[in-house]
């Protein structure tokens, strides 16, 4: 479900949404306008995001007779939600009525379009729209049952699919469109989308190519199809797209964002830091260009860019999204500066918006754990010994994010059998399809149906596993999987990659802790905003990997971050040993290599081992006493 202000858009929320809008909408009919428009100004507080609200603001701006605000708001309405008949049919009449003939032509459009499609449709269109994604399934599961296939109602179930990432229901659905109407290119673009999320880059491309020799000059498909060069490994393609596209729409402030990640994904830093700059020029509260800018983490802010930076966060109008990075950035920037009182304020701020704006819940990671301790036991995999596909070529690094795996990675994929490739969303995507269909989170299926498995499955998953990352190598013997969840799955990876190599990277509590508190993560890893939350979620992982090491001993190398920055060529030669490597020096002298890193750690790694970062968190240690006293209480005695 959608999340509105840290709350899911379902009864009794919806219901009391949906009352303050009927009470706006009374006011208006009683010819009371500004009271109208009093209320649903209260309501935007809450749901910015409703398209209704908009719609009735843009009624009520036509009762007043104000035109350019009645079109804002429609405008705004119609963008959230596309499915809106009425504010399609006003913006008509206000266009011509403004005798502007290009816009008027548009709106006609949309009505006759929406006209065209089923009732129910459209109904359920505009509820996915607004966040009702139940009822919009309910209804067009319902008029599809009823009528069989439609274009547009398979088109919104797999939109529906994909709200909940069963990506296979979203691919076949949005293919069987095509096979009906091949000339929909928007149920193409959404196919090729879907591709993409699936790292079905090279289909995903072929379906990019159809639509671009339709529309040559369409930035939404140059866009994808610079984030599938990306995502395959073809860096300078995507730059190179990128910049064409600044070249069409140069006052486009995303495109600066999307290309400055590009190249700071390849290392010119120097370039990506000019170009982050670029969409700061042209948008003064982006906040995810100055974020990006203080994600570089060897980046240092002058005193103008804080009190830039100050003074966009403190607008009333910024959008939350803006402040939520222009917080983490605030934090960064008075952290360099030394100025600690004020960068916890700001770390604060971020991690508090970012928290009520999520779904997280911690007892779902503490079932987990209590459900693998009691289900992946010494007994299970003796009866299981010898299953899975027994390639050796997986180098699994799991722990929690910032604890030193992206230095571990560097280190591995510095010799010349290993290749580099990003966290991989395989084994979570394997899990996801174990788990079923509307998994109940409070009793979920997996990891029990680990037993429902066969020798022959397991060997069938350990090859798909294979087969499908197979994409992101370039014939290396040995490539690594970085994905830091994955330590919740090592009873799976064992039972279906046997030969696969598993390191656990480790790094001392209140460090591996507080900073992923000033991390802002692109996505997941929403156990990070909180206090609370990151010591529970740290207490479950020690847990989780010290039942690992009893069950399946020897299987995991736990490799101490603190120990590496100690002695390096020790835990290198430790580490190579672990996975069969003979010794290189270049392993040594990562610092030097060039292959492109993802992680928010990819300057720091590009530089020799530094020690600043071990004891950061102790400038902070007035504010995480709380921390502290958790980690004292559940971790510390485990680490003794």
């Amino acid at each position: 479900m959608k999340s509105v202000k840290g709350r899911p858009v379902d009864t009794p929320f919806t219901d009391q949404r949906d009352a303050v809008l009927q009470k706006a909408r009374r006011l208006r009919l009683d010819k009371r306008t500004d009271d109208s428009l009093a209320v649903l100004a209260q309501l935007e507080v809450e749901y910015p995001d409703f398209s209704l609200l908009h719609q009735e603001k843009g009624l009520c701006y036509v009762a007043l007779r104000q035109a350019p605000a009645a079109i804002g708001a429609l405008l705004k309405a119609v963008n959230l939600n596309p499915a809106l008949p009425a504010s399609w049919h006003m913006l008509e009449g206000l266009y011509r009525l403004t005798g502007d003939q290009t816009n008027t032509a548009m709106a006609a459009t949309h009505v006759a379009t929406l006209a065209a499609l089923p009732t129910e449709v459209v109904q359920a269109t505009a509820l996915f729209a607004d966040g009702d994604i139940k009822p919009a399934e309910e209804m067009i599961r319902a008029f599809l049952l009823r009528e069989g296939d439609h274009p547009e109602a398979m088109r919104l179930l797999a939109k529906i699919a994909l709200h909940y990432d069963v990506l296979d229901d979203a691919e076949a659905l949005l293919g069987g469109v095509l096979a009906l109407v091949p000339d929909h290119h928007a149920a193409r673009f959404d196919y090729a989308t879907v591709l993409v999320k699936r790292q079905k880059y090279g289909a995903a491309q072929a379906e990019v190519a159809r639509l671009q020799a339709h529309d040559t000059g369409n930035l939404d498909y140059q866009a994808l199809a610079a984030t599938i060069a990306g995502g395959s490994g073809r860096h300078d393609a995507a730059i190179a797209l990128y910049q064409a596209m600044i070249a069409q729409q140069p006052d486009d402030a995303d495109i600066y964002l999307w290309l400055g990640h590009a190249l700071k994904t390849v290392g010119r830093l120097d370039e990506a830091i000019v170009t982050y700059r670029g969409a700061i020029a042209r948008r003064a509260d982006f906040g995810d260009a100055w974020w990006s800018l203080a994600n570089l983490k060897t980046y240092r802010f002058s005193a103008d860019d804080i009190a830039a930076m100050r003074a966009q966060e403190a607008r009333t109008d910024v959008a939350e999204i803006d402040r939520v990075h222009l917080a983490f950035a605030l934090g960064k920037a008075l952290e360099d500066a030394r100025d600690y009182e004020q960068s916890w304020h700001y770390y604060a701020q971020g991690n508090a918006l970012q928290r009520q704006n999520s779904k997280y819940r911690p007892e779902i990671m503490e079932t987990n754990t209590r459900l693998q301790r009691q289900v992946c036991t010494p007994a299970f995999f003796a009866a299981r010994h010898g299953w899975g596909d027994p390639a050796p070529d997986p180098i699994f690094i799991v722990g929690l994010p910032r604890a030193g795996s992206t230095l571990i990675e560097q280190i591995l994929a510095s010799h010349s059998a290993v290749e580099g490739t990003q966290e991989l969303i395989d084994i979570q995507r394997m899990v996801i399809a174990l788990n079923g269909r509307d998994p109940d989170l409070d009793n979920p299926r997996y990891p029990g149906a680990l037993a429902d498995l066969s020798a022959d499955d397991a060997r069938a998953l350990g090859t798909r596993y294979l087969a499908d990352t197979q994409v992101y190598r370039t014939g290396t013997p040995r490539f690594i999987d970085k994905m830091p969840n994955n330590f919740r799955h090592i009873g799976f990876i064992h039972l279906i990659l046997p030969n696969a190599k598993i390191i656990d990277a480790r790094r001392a509590p209140m460090a591996c802790c507080f900073s992923n508190l000033k991390q802002l993560f692109a996505q997941g890893q929403e156990f990070t905003y909180s206090i609370e939350d990151i010591a529970r979620y740290y207490r479950t992982y020690v847990e989780l990997m010290a039942h690992w090491d009893a069950v399946l001993p020897g299987r995991v190398l736990r490799v101490q971050h603190e120990d590496v920055i100690d002695n390096l060529e020790r835990e290198v030669r430790r580490i190579l040993d672990y996975c069969g490597l003979p010794f290189e020096q270049a392993c040594v002298d990562f610092h030097k290599s060039k292959r492109s890193v993802r992680t928010p750690s990819s300057e720091q790694v590009r530089q020799p081992i530094f020690r600043d970062s071990m004891e950061q968190w102790r400038h902070y240690a007035p504010w995480l006493e709380p921390l502290q006293a958790e980690l004292q209480t559940h971790i510390f005695a485990a680490h003794t």
